[in-house]
Parts: C-alpha cells; sequence; structure tokens
C-alpha cells in the first residue's frame, strides 16, 4: 500500500513521500494513521526550509534515533520501507538543451561546478584587479588620460555593479542560477574583448625620443598643448568595457556563492567556498605577473624601437591580456551554462539543513518559508524590509564594509607604501607586495573557511571567531609606528651641502647646476656615488652617459654636484633610486603579513554566518544587499579615503606645465601615522560591528536544534530512493 504525502521545501524542491507497506498481515493495522504522532513519541524539528517534520520515521529525525543506518534489534513484523521521489521528474543532467551526452556527467558534482567557477574568479581577479591596474598608467600615456579620467574607467566596474547587484540577486536567486552565472562570465569576456578594442582602431603609436634628454645642457624644452587630443575619447569604449565587466561578475560573487552553499553539505559549504574565494585572489597575483610581462613588449609589436621599459615614453602591449582573458572566459561560460538548476543528490541537504536563521521578533521570517515567496517584483519589498529588520544580518555588512575598506585601500597604495619606506622601483614593489598578499591573503582565506569547517562552527561562534580575527589585526596594525628613514634627496630632503631644509621648502638649485638649466618638469632620478639621490642626472649636473655592460644600467660621469673621495674629479650616478638598508624592514614585512592574513582570516566566517542568519529562500538576495554595502560604503570610497591621507605626507609634488600631478617623494613618517590612523579607524569601527552582530544573535530555540545536524547529512540517505526500517511499531 503507497500513502503518498506531499512536501514542499523552502527552495521549491517539491518530492512526494510515499511509505510502501512490504508486508502486511492484518488489513487493521495497515489503516494506522500517521497523521497525528503519540504525544510520547512527537518531536518536531524546523529545518531550514521551514517545515515542520514528526518523528514518523521522518527524513529529518535526528532528535530520536538514528536514521537509515541504524536498524531495529527487534525487528517488527510492519518493517516498512520508505522511498522518496521526486515528484517533478525533472531533468538534472549536464548538458545543453537535449545534448546531455553521458561523458559529461562526470562533471556533474559539486566538485566540477566549483571548477569551473574558480576558473571564472581566476579571470575576473586576473583581469579586474590585475590587468586593469598594471596598465593603467601605460593607458594614460598611450591615450593622453589624465588621472580623473582613468578614475573613472576603474570606477566603472564597482558602478555597473551596484546597479545590477539588486536585480540579479533578487531573481537570479529564485531562477536557474548556472544560466545567470553563464551569461554572466560570457558578458564578462565580451567586456574584455571591448577593453582591447582601442589598440585596434588607432593609429600606431609615435614617440620621438634622445638619450640626451634630462642631462646637463641639453636645451630641451617641454611643450604644453592647451587642447585635449582626440585620444582621449577612448575612455568611453574603456568604461564601456568596465561596464560590462562589472555586469558579467555579479552574478558570480552572489549566485556562485549560493548554488555550491545549496549543492553541498552545510558543513563542507565553506571550504568550497573557501577555495572559490582563494581563486579569486590568486587571480590578481597572476594579473600582476602576466601583465608585468606583456608590458615589457612594445605596444606596437611588429616594430622595433630602442626605446627601453625603464623610459618614461615607454608603452608597453596592454592589450594582449585582455584578449587572452575574454577568450577564456567565454570558453569558460560555456560548461556553466551546462550545468541543472541543482545537482543530482543534493535535495537532501537542502531539505535536512537545520535553520540558524535570526529570530525577528515580530516571525516576518517565517514568510520566506513559502515556496513561493520571492518569485513576483511584490515580493522585492517585503523581502528587503525582512533583510533591514535582521540586526545580525546589517551589522555584519557594516563590519565587512570596514573590511572592504582596509582591503581596498590597502591593495591600491600597498605597493606605493612599500615602494616609499623600503625605496623600491615601481616592478619591485608590486613584486614584493605580490609574494606577502597571495601567501597571506589566498591563505587566510582557506584557513578561515577551513576552521569552520573542522570546528562546525555556528553562526554565533562563527562571528565571535570573526570578533578575534579583527582583534588580532587590530593589535598587529599597530606595527605602523614603525617606518623607515627618507633616503637623503639633495633639494627635497637636505640641501645640496648637505644641510638641513626648512620643511615644505624646495631648493633644486644650487651653483652646480645653475649652468644647466634644467627643467622642473623632468624627473629621472638618480643615486650618486655619495650616497644621494638627485632628482635628475641635469640637477646633478651630469654631462656624459654611458651603458653599463654588465647590468644594462646607465651611469652618469661628469656630475658636478656630485662630491667623491677625490674632490678633484667629478662624480658619477647610477640611474634609479639609492637602495634603502632599512634595518626594520623584516619587522615590518612581517607585521604587515599579520594584518593581512588576519584580515583574510574573516572574510569567509562572515560571508558563512551572513548566509546562516537569513533563511534559505533570501540567501541570494541577502548576500547582493551585502555587496551593494560593501561597495558603496567600502569598495568605492576606500581608495579614495586613504589616497587623501596618504597625500598628506607628500614632499615633492609632480609640476606639468603649471599643473599639479602625482607626488614623486612621500615623507615616511608622516606616511606611516597617516596609514596608522586610517587603519586604527577602520579596524576599531570593524570590531564594534562585529561584537554588535553578535551580541544581536538570536538564534532558533535550543529545544529545536537537535545534538547533531549532520547526523542526516553524513549518513547514508539519499531522498532519491532510500530504504529504512521502521524503529518500532509503536512509531507507527
Amino acid at each position: 500500500m503507497e500513502m503518498p504525502h506531499r512536501l514542499a521545501g523552502e527552495n521549491g524542491f517539491r518530492f512526494t513521500q510515499k511509505l510502501i507497506f512490504k508486508s502486511t498481515s492484518d488489513p487493521v493495522e495497515s489503516s494506522l494513521s500517521f497523521d497525528i504522532p503519540t504525544p510520547k513519541d512527537s518531536c518536531s524539528t524546523p529545518l531550514s526550509n521551514g517545515t515542520l517534520y514528526s518523528n514518523a520515521n521522518s527524513p529529518s529525525d535526528s532528535c530520536v534515533k538514528p536514521l537509515c543506518n541504524a536498524r531495529s534489534e527487534s525487528k517488527s513484523p510492519y518493517s516498512t520501507g520508505i522511498k522518496y521521489v521526486s515528484s517533478e521528474e525533472e531533468a538534472l543532467e549536464c548538458g545543453w538543451g537535449a545534448f546531455t551526452p553521458s561523458c559529461l556527467q562526470f562533471c556533474n558534482t559539486p566538485k566540477g561546478v566549483l571548477f569551473f567557477l574558480c576558473a571564472a574568479s581566476f579571470l575576473q581577479g586576473m583581469t579586474v584587479n590585475g590587468f586593469i591596474n598594471t596598465v593603467i598608467t601605460s593607458i594614460e600615456r598611450r591615450f593622453d588620460l589624465r588621472s580623473y579620467e582613468s578614475g573613472l574607467i576603474a570606477s566603472s566596474y564597482d558602478i555597473a555593479a551596484c546597479v545590477c547587484l539588486t536585480f540579479v540577486s533578487y531573481f537570479g536567486g529564485n531562477g536557474h542560477k548556472p544560466r545567470w552565472l553563464g551569461w554572466g562570465v560570457f558578458i564578462m569576456g565580451i567586456g574584455s574583448l571591448v577593453f582591447a578594442l582601442p589598440h585596434f582602431t588607432t593609429s600606431q603609436y609615435e614617440v620621438h625620443f634622445s638619450e640626451e634628454t634630462g642631462m646637463c645642457s641639453s636645451n630641451q624644452s617641454v611643450r604644453c598643448s592647451g587642447t585635449v587630443s582626440s585620444l582621449s575619447n577612448y575612455r568611453f569604449v574603456f568604461m564601456l568595457g568596465q561596464f560590462l565587466h562589472g555586469i558579467g561578475a555579479t552574478p558570480l560573487y552572489t549566485l556562485g556563492v549560493t548554488y555550491l552553499d545549496e549543492n553541498v553539505k552545510s558543513n563542507y559549504s565553506p571550504v568550497y567556498i573557501a577555495i572559490f574565494y582563494t581563486a579569486a585572489i590568486l587571480g590578481p597575483a597572476a594579473g600582476y605577473l602576466v601583465g608585468g610581462l606583456f608590458l615589457n613588449i612594445y605596444t606596437e609589436i611588429d616594430r622595433r624601437i630602442d626605446l627601453t621599459p625603464d623610459n618614461t615614453l615607454w608603452v608597453g602591449a596592454w592589450w594582449i591580456g585582455f584578449l587572452g582573458a575574454g577568450a577564456a572566459s567565454l570558453l569558460t561560460a560555456i560548461p556553466i551554462l551546462g550545468y541543472p538548476h541543482r545537482l543530482p543528490g543534493s535535495q537532501r541537504y537542502v531539505v535536512m539543513r537545520v535553520s540558524e536563521a535570526h529570530q525577528l521578533k515580530d516571525g516576518s521570517h517565517k514568510t520566506a518559508s513559502d515556496p513561493d515567496f520571492g518569485k513576483t517584483v511584490k515580493d522585492l519589498p517585503r523581502s528587503a524590509l525582512m533583510l533591514l529588520k535582521n540586526p545580525t544580518f546589517i551589522f555584519l555588512c557594516l563590519a565587512g564594509a570596514t573590511e572592504a575598506t582596509l582591503i581596498a585601500g590597502m591593495s591600491t597604495f600597498g605597493p606605493k607604501f612599500l615602494e616609499s619606506q623600503f625605496s623600491l622601483s615601481a616592478s619591485e614593489a608590486a613584486t614584493l607586495f605580490g609574494y606577502l598578499v597571495v601567501p597571506a591573503g589566498g591563505g587566510g582565506t582557506f584557513l578561515g573557511g577551513f576552521i569552520v569547517n573542522k570546528f562546525k562552527l555556528r553562526c554565533s561562534g562563527i562571528i565571535k571567531f570573526c570578533l578575534l580575527c579583527t582583534l588580532s589585526s587590530l593589535l598587529a596594525i599597530f606595527i605602523f609606528f614603525v617606518d623607515c628613514p627618507n633616503m637623503p634627496m639633495a633639494g627635497v630632503t637636505q640641501m645640496y651641502d648637505r644641510s638641513v631644509l626648512p620643511e615644505g621648502r624646495l631648493n633644486l638649485s644650487a651653483p652646480c647646476n645653475t649652468e644647466c638649466d634644467c627643467l622642473r618638469e623632468t624627473y629621472s632620478p638618480v643615486c650618486g656615488r655619495d650616497g644621494i639621490m638627485y632628482y635628475s642626472p641635469c640637477h646633478a649636473g651630469c654631462k656624459r652617459i654611458l651603458t653599463n655592460q654588465n647590468n644594462g644600467k646607465k651611469v652618469y660621469h661628469e656630475c658636478s654636484c656630485i662630491v667623491e673621495s677625490h674632490p678633484m674629479a667629478p662624480g658619477s650616478a647610477t640611474a634609479g633610486k639609492c637602495a634603502s638598508s632599512c634595518e626594520k624592514r623584516t619587522l615590518l614585512l612581517l607585521f604587515v603579513f599579520v594584518v593581512i592574513i588576519c584580515t583574510f582570516l574573516s572574510s569567509i566566517p562572515a560571508l558563512t554566518a551572513t548566509l546562516r542568519c537569513v533563511s534559505d529562500r533570501q540567501r541570494s538576495f541577502a548576500l547582493g544587499i551585502q555587496w551593494i554595502v560593501v561597495r558603496t560604503l567600502g569598495g568605492i570610497p576606500g581608495p579614495i579615503a586613504f589616497g587623501s591621507m596618504i597625500d598628506k605626507s607628500c614632499l615633492l609634488w609632480q609640476k606639468q606645465c603649471g599643473e599639479q600631478g602625482s607626488c614623486y617623494v612621500y615623507q615616511n613618517f608622516a606616511m606611516s601615522r597617516y596609514t596608522l590612523v586610517a587603519g586604527l579607524i577602520y579596524k576599531v569601527i570593524g570590531t564594534f560591528f562585529f561584537l554588535l552582530a553578535w551580541l544581536l544573535y538570536k538564534p532558533p530555540p535550543p529545544e529545536s536544534l537537535p545534538g547533531s545536524s549532520d547526523a542526516s547529512e553524513n549518513g547514508n540517505c539519499d531522498l532519491k530512493e532510500i530504504e529504512c526500517p521502521l524503529q518500532s511499531q509503536e512509531n507507527l
């Protein structure tokens, strides 16, 4: 005899419970009612889908006895088997339409989805956070762009993401997630190809250069143009490319996270998400590395030129990386589009998951249990209001915004900080910063998810762990009390005769270079044999240049301002900055590493807490709202706030045709203190927000949480087709 019982989960999964009696000797006993359990046996557990299941052999009955792997010692003559069969014959094969070859089904697993989503997040990070930051200077030079115009190009990504997040997270969360993800990656690939388009639609890059530029008595003059080049109009093409990047990446970190979370066991979810985000962090590192290699190739790859990458007029092949990333994104989108809306066997994880959603005082959180909730636009305001009434979710969003401010600020100005403190070149500073971020950021991200999984932390414990990580990084950030002294620079940090220079006053002229007619616009630092840096070879009084055959570096001779051991002979200088011998370098790098790893250590746990403190049907929408808060309050203003603070420590500004440009030299002491102040402010605020999120979190009642929510998930049960003997006759 079969007794169908229809169940509807919160995620819209409908299935039929058929009780199949294999031996029924008494027709009277076979007609027992299952609808009203006895008080002795009743034990109801609210699951994450909002459905109450009694102990009448429910698949979630982990609060009475083991499920399927436990056999009753005294077998009842009424032993039965329970089969859970999908009421809708869903097609869960991997493929495209009717084309679902069996050879593709080995990818139709959580690990297969994770692989392709990691590839997509890697490409997104490499393109947006790697290539863009690496080539922005070359693009400015090639297309005559100003700094604020390149800033608009960079901001177009965040603007597009903020515009699309609400729509994508709300409707995509209730739709076919792999299709949203696949088309998003496809659009991201189109954006990369559009970004590279200006290289193929403009004339070839022409440059005229003489090795005597910047030398004493070179009679060089700077031509100032009062008109704006027509090439600057290509900024709109770059903005369009970035806008498409932002649209395409929007589903990746909202729907991609929830798709992984829905299709794996709840205790494995943090590990899967951590691997996903680790790939996103490794992407920018690869972007810096590969982008830097491409910039060593001249932009017109079919031409030979005497310029070297060290020259300020050099433009590298900035466009190659975008072509490769665009093609790879288009290829990655194809397999993602072939995945079903849920993976085979994932239904049991959704049904058996115990809810940890914050309990609202008015009980409105139960509204999300309705399978039809969130499928129309009219439910959007109600869904947003439910999230706004969730204090734990709100403070987790604000804490994420403060952490995002620090991450965005440090990722933008971290290389500049190392460049100034240790007197490095821009490429050396970027490489050193990459060595810090890859192990600290990637390792911290993965370790955070691993710790949540290892100790099986619940929502409250996860928030406390985030609080501990934030406190640890708050203590480590005091390392910015330490700084390295500036390398002496003639006319900037001291006078040419090595006397003290009045603070805030520059004096680049001296009797030794008055006849050279040096230009302020030509900044090309050199390191004299006397250990002092000079603004340019001209300001050092150098009249002759040779190239060192061993290392290829330029060496300037007959420098009248450089005094060596023999006063009668003019000195020499080497192109580039003087090397720093700061004794505090190792200590500073060590604690910067600690700050980075503690900051990233809380990223996956905070994301996991966000997913758990809201109901299942609101997870995608909650992540969308969180990303909007993080971007508008953290990601976008973060670099602006850090940049304005660091600019206060500038000693030497660029002067080009009477206009102020970028900063050439920073005062290390002031830069370190401003970084300390900014870090302390945001870390203290973040700690306060995590503390409030923990204190205001209201978990479900203790009696509704079984001793181990993993009992059913880690067992051998499968909702597709399970046979379990009934525990005893009285349970019937």
